[in-house]
């Protein structure tokens, strides 16, 4: 029998109504709870939410700053001395009974050359920071890093953009008079009227609090930074005056209105600049993702997996040969594709549409990859079904395969996507277990410039998902491999049931028609 007729017959055995039926009931339940996630999702802004800034690769990004401008040409350069940087933290822990000075490590103020005032528009930065010294960054994801340390009235801080076209070069120094290039970026379309000046802007403090069986959630509190600036000088520039504004919305927190609003105050040729917020890759907005719609990939998980491990376990005891185990194994494979497949599919655009209706931010997706998510998903739920099957044969019981397939699969990847069990404990599950295949639904990034927590139940796998596609990959070759290495039990032939009588297991001679064979062994 050629491979193709095999599969065509072993398929046709495998599509019982039974199956079917568990299979469809697998994929509506995905669809069902990411669209009741979906739908449940609603905006509580008072009148008209902040629309999320996007850059210009369509990704949702932060742009929130207070900036003293004026117009720059497409020749020209700001140069300005730093002689301090203080902030406001509000309600820190333990007590979070009292508002205290201190600085976040990601506190930005210094000079920046930005396409217009728009949230989202092109920029190139060159800054102090909280804790991480020295930076130069542009156009949100893009960080380099200068000297360390920080700044005072007795070690200022020379800061200078020089614009040359679409090319921004960020140069620091000690004294004003020996530069050292930190980096240059070259801005497309920079408009030959660009805006250049001064800024100051500090995120959220995040700290953690411990829940569950030790695992933690976010909590964010608001903080200010200010930044004082002398000998501000503009070379080559367009004409023009002073203008004071917020990119974003600021000055709505009880700190700012009662006692330090943010904005930009000049006396006797000392700029101070008040600011709050974020420059940087990751929305402020906290602008959803794909992984809010996939809650019903654990019900849909469990499904696969019974209905995989008792095939496997029937296959077992039919005794079927390696080439027939084979074929069940890839009939199982396509089957769960196919339905992972028409699920998240289907539930992945609706219900971005559906929360894009509701008022609600929701991340840019980039075309290729949603593709990676929404094949890659179904390719995971059919690995984890062969996983089962082999696992099914193997053992030859459908139980025990049904027990290991929840503790190595279903239970990890359940208990981490939600802040349950410890951080540490979260990413070694991910790491060595199957359920570290699920990295294939992630579209969050990691940035080094951004402090968030960068955990399984924020959207965030310790491994990369090719990584753990590999790994659930190799955990299913193996069950495979030890499902056709398995031995099918001997049948109770003729030499079985005379060596039971041989031990005296059998008084009764076999009635068959070779008594006197039968005679001659029993003898």
């Amino acid at each position: 029998m050629s491979t193709t007729e095999l599969l065509r017959r072993e398929w046709t055995a495998f599509r019982r109504p039974g199956r079917l039926i568990a299979l469809a009931a697998a994929a509506l339940t995905v669809v069902a709870v990411g669209l009741l996630v979906a739908f449940g999702i609603r905006s509580s802004c008072d009148g008209p939410c902040p629309t999320t800034p996007v850059a210009g690769d369509g990704s949702a990004v932060s742009d929130t700053l207070w900036f003293l401008h004026r117009d720059l040409g497409r020749e020209a350069s700001i140069t300005v001395r730093m002689t301090s940087m203080t902030g406001t933290i509000t309600y820190p822990p333990p007590n979070h009974d009292q508002i205290v000075p201190g600085l976040v490590p990601w506190a930005k103020a210094g000079v920046i050359v930005k396409d217009g005032m728009r949230q989202g528009s092109q920029y190139a930065a060159l800054m102090m920071t909280g804790s991480h010294g020295v930076r130069f960054q542009y156009d949100y994801k893009h960080d380099v890093a200068g000297s360390a340390g920080g700044v005072s009235e007795r070690s200022p801080r020379w800061l200078r953009l020089t614009r040359s076209g679409d090319t921004i070069t960020g140069a620091e120094s000690g004294d004003g008079k020996q530069w050292h290039t930190v980096a240059t970026a070259t801005l497309d379309g920079l408009p030959d009227t660009a805006q250049v000046g001064v800024f100051a802007t500090s995120p959220g403090d995040l700290t953690l609090r411990r829940i569950g069986l030790g695992g933690t959630i976010e909590e964010v509190r608001f903080t200010q930074a200010v930044g004082v600036f002398d000998n501000v000088a503009v070379e080559g520039g367009v004409t023009g005056t002073w203008d004071s504004d917020s990119v974003g919305q600021m000055n709505h927190t009880d700190w700012e209105k009662y006692h330090n609003a943010s904005g930009a105050v000049e006396r006797d040729g000392v700029l101070t600049v008040s600011g709050t917020g974020d420059v940087g890759p990751v929305s402020e907005e906290g602008a959803r993702t794909v992984e809010n719609i996939l809650f019903g990939l654990t019900v849909e998980l469990i499904i696969v997996l019974i209905v995989a491990a008792r095939y496997g376990a029937r296959t077992a005891h039919e005794r079927a040969a390696r080439r027939v185990i084979a074929a069940r194994a890839a009939v199982v494979g396509a089957a769960t594709f196919v339905t992972g497949l028409v699920a998240v599919g289907l539930v992945l655009p609706v219900g971005v549409a559906i929360l894009k209706g509701n008022g609600i931010p929701v991340q840019p997706m980039p075309a290729l990859t949603g593709a990676r998510v929404i094949v890659g998903v179904a390719a995971v739920l059919a690995l984890c079904a062969v996983f089962l099957y082999g696992l099914g044969v193997w053992l030859r019981r459908g139980w025990a395969a049904i027990l290991i397939g929840v503790s190595l699969v279903v239970l990890p990847y359940a208990v981490t996507v939600v802040p349950l069990l410890p951080d540490a404990v979260s990413d070694w599950l991910l790491r060595l277990t199957p359920a570290a295949g699920f990295a294939v639904r992630q579209t969050m990034v990691e940035y080094p410039q951004v402090r968030a927590h960068y955990v399984p139940a924020a959207g965030y796998f310790p491994l990369p998902w090719w990584a753990g596609l590999a790994l659930l990959c190799t955990y299913t070759v193996v069950a495979v491999r030890m499902a056709l290495g398995r031995k099918p039990a001997a049948r109770p032939g003729v030499w079985g049931r005379c060596a039971g009588r041989q031990f005296g297991l059998s008084k009764r001679a076999p009635l068959t028609g070779r008594r006197g064979s039968a005679a001659v062994m029993e003898e």
